[in-house]
């Protein structure tokens, strides 16, 4: 038994390894990606050609290439966000001022914390890290691909190369969004170019830039399926204040105690000045009314509180 657990946890340990490798290619991926579909939309179809036609067509082009270049601009400045984006540490020497099980109006004491060691602690109620070897807030996880714990995180992303949590679930969600409205705009300005390969008419352009039209056209309309539905699913998270690993975890209970309705919840992740709603940023001012931003403390229902 005890050599079968050892061979297990090599694997994991390679496989996490594999992870942190991956990442380098994904971006190389997501960069390849980027530029075909550049290349395809601007230079090859509605570029200065397109524009040089004159009438309703040159307006139309000049609309799509604005919108484009609009979209692409904050799916990057939202990418760059999640992957330069610390997703959020515990501090060292952390401490939890109050104990989520009894309530705020109980706060913790320090001779709890005196002798606290795993796995048989005195105070069961608060959390430990037996990796990290140290304690961890409410709605934190050790992730094993970054060897450290998030602050509520959600998950990790080869596509960022990075992990998801607390002070960058907000860019990933606007990476997400602004990558699927760029994908869909492809889509449909290049579905006529597509739909003209399988006609019997003659399609202008060399063969390099009919394979990439139809290579933009098969990889933005996969990604646009994809992340919708990728963006359905953190939806709907975020109207339930959970994230991905709490969703699997709580299957079998009936109310999550830091579901505060649809509104607060969207407000922990955007924050409340609409303003910077679909900007990847917070105002000063959110960030120093809303503790939970800073991923170490979320209000709970009352009645969860008074129980």
């Amino acid at each position: 038994m005890h050599r079968s657990g050892t061979t297990m946890a090599w694997n994991v340990f390679k496989f996490c390894t594999a992870l942190r490798g991956l990442g380098s290619i994904m971006i190389l991926l997501v960069f390849g990606v980027v530029g075909v579909t550049y290349y395809a939309v601007v230079l090859t179809n509605y570029g200065p050609a397109a524009l040089s036609q004159g009438g309703l067509d040159s307006l139309a082009a000049l609309t799509i290439l604005i919108l484009f270049h609009f979209l692409l601009a904050m799916l990057l400045w939202s990418y760059f966000s999640v992957v330069f984006t610390d997703p959020g540490v515990v501090p060292p020497n952390w401490r939890p001022s109050t104990d989520e099980e009894r309530g705020e109006s109980d706060p913790l004491n320090s001779l709890e914390f005196v002798g606290l060691q795993p796995p048989d602690s005195s105070n069961p109620r608060v959390r430990f890290c037996r990796k990290c070897n140290q304690l961890k807030p409410s709605r934190c996880h050790h992730c094993s691909v970054c060897g450290r714990c998030v602050l509520k995180m959600d998950h990790h992303c080869v596509w960022v190369v990075n992990c998801v949590g607390a002070l960058n679930y907000k860019y990933f969600l606007l990476f997400l969004f602004y990558t699927f409205l760029e994908t869909t705009l492809v889509t449909l300005v290049l579905m006529p170019h597509f739909i003209a390969f399988f006609s019997d008419e003659e399609i202008p352009g060399t063969p390099g830039t009919l394979a990439t039209t139809f290579l933009a056209f098969v990889l933005n309309l996969a990604f646009a399926l994809s992340v919708m539905g990728f963006l359905i699913m953190h939806i709907s998270l975020v109207a339930g204040n959970t994230t991905t690993i709490e969703a699997y975890e709580k299957k079998t209970t009936t109310k999550w105690r830091y579901d505060l309705g649809k509104k607060k919840n969207f407000e922990q992740v955007f924050g409340m000045d609409k303003r910077y709603w679909l900007i990847p940023g917070y105002t000063e001012e959110d960030l120093r009314r809303m503790p939970e931003l800073q991923g170490l403390e979320y209000p709970s229902k009352p009645d969860f509180d008074s129980q």
